[in-house]
């Protein structure tokens, strides 16, 4: 018996498909006889012998597959053309479906508009707190990136610049639009000394994500002051013993099939998102803060001297104007400041991410005290290859995501409705348990944007008076950080950097790009990421992107743990990433094309740009990067007050030079 064929029929009605290839379906020759789950096809060959195929079906994750198995010991004549002819007819009776949002009429409840394109979202929802609230939210954050990618080259104009030779007496030194990144680093901001103000849309404390974290990584944020050993310690509300990474790897040839890679010190810790927030707010308080919340911002104009920034209060529907030296974009993936930035093309890929967080599993399928850091279990679904994320919370409590890395399209936006439908179908999947025993306590969803930086110029993420921080300024790790993973690593020299600009008036936007997250080693590293995203329109064999996920988690649990925790926290060197990557070339000879497949000849060339600057800073840092730091800093008591300017360029390289190569103390 050997397998001719695997394709995926991009459908969750099985039945329809079994109809179709018992019924429909005509094969170009040969006898037809149905079975239970397909049909068997015989022929005789001119050499008299009689040949036979299976043909079979099942269903996983919402989707169909189809296999096709010579069943006897003889090849049947004219084999490749009926396998050919049944991938051409199954792909044009079953053709990718790319669903429109379902219209919400006036007054019409969200549960209601739903139940038909998506039950069990409907159904499950009503069972989460303020699970109406978060739908709604769930809804609106679809349609907006919808309206987003939909017609990129016109995106909505919300900054606009005026001339005026007066000087305002401002309110605000700093405005954040955006209250979840935006509290962390405006607190650190309020902190040093600058009059703040932070904008939320919706009530302040509230979050659709939950973080983790490892200790290492958020001391960072406690050696800087921000937070005390006592206040991260009330955060948490679990910390595993080990993380595991594994991908399906049943239909993958032998050698490239991979053992679990154990991850104990990547996202072990938990954070109570909400105490976290708390504590913020205390913070922003205590240090003369403002935060308007439920107040949806609406536009900015930007002068010589100051920004006014307009909004309106949800509740009230009462116009709200402030008036700042400088604005801070912290509106995520949503954000319509981003878009206009970079004229549309602010992301290159996303994640659409869903989840909750949830009690009630059978402790004997899941000991909380590990997590799946990254794990499949099935094959590409629907063009998607969908990952899991599952991390222990607070006492019986279960973080749980799904998500795919997802390439930006505009007729292929990338569905938060259908990934929840995908999220409580296939749960039972992949954990044995029962759906209606569960205890749902949080929605947690978003879209996770990415960029592909060339360098550190590859991204705008700055206009006079206004900058872009976190998942607005989509510079996050393409593996398994957001931008909370970015704003803690990247705190301590962002806010360093920002403090300087703030004292010398350096806020034009050649200034404020000198303040980024960009890492050259995170840049070279998004082709990983480019693997694991089927490109809308193509047909990938349904193992592929797994195939490729084991290649590289494969070779990294052979290696010593440091290895494996450098790489996933991205603090990669170059002699590392060029290691595993010939190491990998030599594993899976056809990683290359196929990475050339799923990219592109374009991508490829842009990648070879990505890597030329990490070569470049590389070089920079095994030369200069132990001494030249120390002596800028040494520079700074006479270099600061006779040109400032310059003095931020500096700060900023001497940063770089560093961080851009892993050298980050985590």
């Amino acid at each position: 018996m050997q397998q001719l064929l695997y394709i995926e029929i991009p459908t969750p009605q099985i039945a329809d498909v079994k109809t179709w290839l018992q019924s429909g379906y005509q094969p170009p020759f040969g006898k037809k006889s149905v079975a239970k789950h397909g049909f068997i096809l015989d022929r005789q060959n001119r050499s008299g012998a009689i040949a036979q195929l299976s043909v079979f079906l099942w269903t996983l994750q919402r989707t169909t597959y189809l296999k096709v198995f010579r069943w006897s010991a003889e090849v049947m004549d004219g084999e490749k053309e009926f396998i050919s002819h049944l991938t051409k007819a199954s792909r044009q009776a079953f053709p990718v479906e790319f669903k429109q949002l379902p219209a919400i009429a006036p007054n019409q409840n969200i549960f209601e508009a739903l139940a038909a394109e998506y039950p069990l979202t409907a159904k499950f929802f009503q069972r989460i707190p303020n699970g109406e609230y978060d739908l709604n939210r769930v809804y609106w954050w679809e349609k907006r990136w919808r309206e987003s990618v939909k017609s990129p080259e016109t995106p909505k104009n919300v900054i606009f610049t005026e001339t005026s030779s007066a000087k305002p007496d401002l309110q605000y030194d700093i405005v954040y639009l955006g209250g979840a990144l935006g509290a962390i680093h405006a607190a650190m901001m309020a902190k040093l000394g600058y009059r703040v103000c932070l904008v939320e849309r919706i009530p302040f404390g509230r979050m659709n994500r939950e973080w983790n974290i490892s200790r290492a990584e958020f001391q960072n944020l406690i050696d800087f002051g921000l937070f005390t050993n006592e206040e991260f310690e009330s955060m948490i509300t679990a910390e595993y013993v080990d993380g595991f990474n594994k991908f399906f790897d049943s239909n993958n040839p032998p050698h490239l099939k991979a053992k679990v890679l154990h991850t104990p010190t990547v996202l072990n810790i938990a954070i109570n998102t909400n105490r976290l927030l708390e504590i913020c707010s205390k913070k922003l308080h205590q240090y003369g803060a403002v935060i308007c919340d439920r107040t949806e911002f609406e536009k900015v104009i930007v002068s010589e001297h100051g920004a006014t920034i307009f909004a309106k209060n949800l509740e009230t529907n009462a116009p709200v104007t402030l008036t700042s030296k400088l604005v801070i974009d912290a509106m995520g993936s949503a954000s319509a400041i981003a878009q206009q930035l970079n004229a549309g093309q602010a992301f290159d890929s996303v994640c659409p991410t869903v989840g909750a967080v949830l009690e009630g599993f059978d402790k004997q399928v899941w000991d909380s005290q590990y997590g799946d850091v990254l794990f499949s279990h099935g094959d590409i679904s629907r063009g998607r290859q969908l990952i899991w994320e599952l991390f222990p919370a607070e006492k019986d409590e279960l973080t749980i995501y799904l998500f795919h890395y997802h390439q930006v399209h505009p007729e292929n936006a990338g569905s938060l409705l259908e990934m929840y439908e995908d999220f409580f179908t296939i749960l039972p999947e992949y954990r044995r348990c029962d759906m209606e025993k569960l205890t749902w306590k949080k929605a947690t969803f978003g879209y996770i944007t990415g960029h592909y930086s060339l360098n550190e110029d590859s991204k705008k993420c700055s206009f006079d008076r206004i900058l872009a921080i976190g998942d607005a300024a989509s510079l996050q790790s393409p593996l398994v950080f957001t931008g909370f993973g970015s704003l803690v690593r990247n705190l301590p020299r962002l806010a360093t950097l920002l403090d300087t600009a703030l004292k010398h008036d350096l806020l034009k936007a050649d200034d404020l790009s000198q303040i980024n997250a960009y890492q050259s080693n995170i840049a070279v590293t998004w082709l990983f990421s480019k693997g694991m995203m089927v490109p809308t329109g193509m047909h990938l064999p349904p193992e592929r992107v797994n195939s490729m996920l084991n290649t590289f988690f494969g070779l990294l649990a052979n290696e010593p743990l440091s290895v494996s925790d450098r790489f996933i926290k991205d603090r990669l060197s170059w002699s590392m990433f060029n290691r595993l990557a010939v190491t990998a070339a030599f594993q899976n000879p056809q990683l290359i094309l196929w990475i050339l497949e799923m990219a592109g000849a374009k991508d490829m060339l842009k990648w070879l740009s990505s890597y030329g600057a990490f070569t470049r800073v590389s070089l920079t840092n095994m030369l200069v990067g132990a001494w030249l730091p120390q002596i800028l800093r040494s520079c700074q008591s006479w270099l600061e007050p006779t040109n400032p300017r310059l003095w931020l360029r500096l700060l900023s390289w001497s940063y770089a030079i560093n961080y851009s190569v892993g050298k980050v103390d985590q």
